[in-house]
């Protein structure tokens, strides 16, 4: 057996925005918790919802509907925070639902398609089928780290 990383499966959280599925890697995710009262910030951007204190952190919270620009968003009792953590940095992203964990093997993933700059596919990391399921695979890295969440130019590592 190869011990190439490219050769094992991962494991993703599928959460829905909307009709559509989505997942991220589930070593990026701290907890799950139910949508909560959040403080906004002046000037924040409509898809940053404010901050939460997560027992002493303040956290920024991004609501992914809105991010991704999928329509407006509605909060109930299904609506979650995922709160990511990658290199340090930490981030609830509010999503829809969380459905489950999915294993997916490597080659059920395919890259992201081109849509020639129409549509903004950077925080995309893949498409995968499990079964009759479609994911897309988000690049928790890339929004973590990205200027218009941290407010800041990423540095390289």
């Amino acid at each position: 057996m190869s011990t190439n990383s490219n050769d094992v499966s991962h494991e993703f959280l599928a959460f829905k925005l909307g009709p559509e599925e989505y997942g991220v890697d589930i070593l990026s995710v701290q907890e799950i918790r139910g949508y909560d009262t959040v403080t906004r910030v002046p000037e924040a951007p409509e898809y940053i919802k404010g901050v939460i204190n997560l027992r002493g952190v303040i956290v920024p919270v991004v609501d992914l509907r809105l991010k991704f620009k999928l329509g407006s968003a509605t909060y109930d009792e299904f609506t979650v925070m995922i709160v990511l953590n990658l290199k340090g940095k930490v981030i609830a992203a509010v999503v829809d639902g969380v459905s489950d964990v999915v294993r997916v093997e490597p080659v059920d993933i395919r890259p992201t398609p081109e849509f020639g700059g129409i549509i903004d596919t950077r925080y995309i990391s893949g498409i995968a089928t499990v079964g009759e399921r479609m994911l897309i695979l988000l690049d928790i890295e890339a929004l973590i780290l990205s200027a218009d969440i941290t407010g800041s130019t990423p540095v390289a590592a």
